[in-house]
């Protein structure tokens, strides 16, 4: 469903809605399959969601569609909800964060895809040649690899740091995570894959 449908399910939905119920309580009557609640925590939090999609992929009308991906599958998985695990505004921006960057991975000629490889990797050259391309394409597998090795928070973490460019107080914020815990992740995670990345053949060096 792109984003612009989901606008016109949330409008179509508004005259019901209770725009000052708080978002938790939007998400468990979601999962009643309220659909007036899909509208009111549309309007509360759609911004933010936007935001970090826009940040993150850097195209407006691709952040838009994001947007309504992330409250589509919201509907969908409203039951799964755990408000112990993080607030409903961090629960949305991690679809977010997770939509913008399976659509950066999509995008094989983004120029953003190559931000984790800064661990050390060389930067193309403007018209590199069949064995440099090669070699880039090797080095991005090991990467992609090192990183499936890292904890899912770990991973995240970094991601959001190298894909999205957030700093360490947006990404605690993104998370529902503490500051100290955020950069504590990082920085353990950057120590296991620079590890990976050097025994694999000296990338990280």
């Amino acid at each position: 469903m792109k984003g612009t449908n989901l606008v016109g399910f949330a409008e179509a939905a508004r005259v019901t809605t209770t725009p000052d119920a708080e978002p938790a309580d939007l998400i468990a009557r979601c999962a009643r399959g309220d659909q007036a609640a899909l509208a009111s925590l549309y309007d509360a939090t759609a911004a933010q969601v936007n935001g970090l999609a826009l940040r993150i992929v850097g195209d407006r009308d691709t952040a838009e569609e994001i947007t309504g991906d992330v409250f589509l599958q919201a509907w969908r998985s409203a039951a799964s909800y755990d408000p112990s695990r993080g607030s409903p505004v961090a629960w949305l921006l991690t679809i977010a964060r997770s939509r913008a960057i399976d659509r950066l991975r999509a995008g094989a000629g983004d120029r953003r895809q190559l931000a984790p490889f800064e661990l050390g990797l060389k930067a193309a050259a403007a018209e590199p040649g069949p064995e440099e391309v090669s070699s880039l394409v090797q080095r991005s597998r090991f990467v992609r690899s090192a990183l499936e090795r890292l904890s899912r928070e770990q991973r995240e973490a970094i991601e959001l740091a190298f894909f999205a460019g957030l700093s360490h107080n947006e990404i605690a914020d993104t998370l529902g995570a503490p500051l100290g815990t955020v950069k504590t992740r990082i920085r353990l995670g950057m120590g296991r894959l620079r590890d990976t990345l050097l025994a694999r053949g000296g990338f990280a060096s």
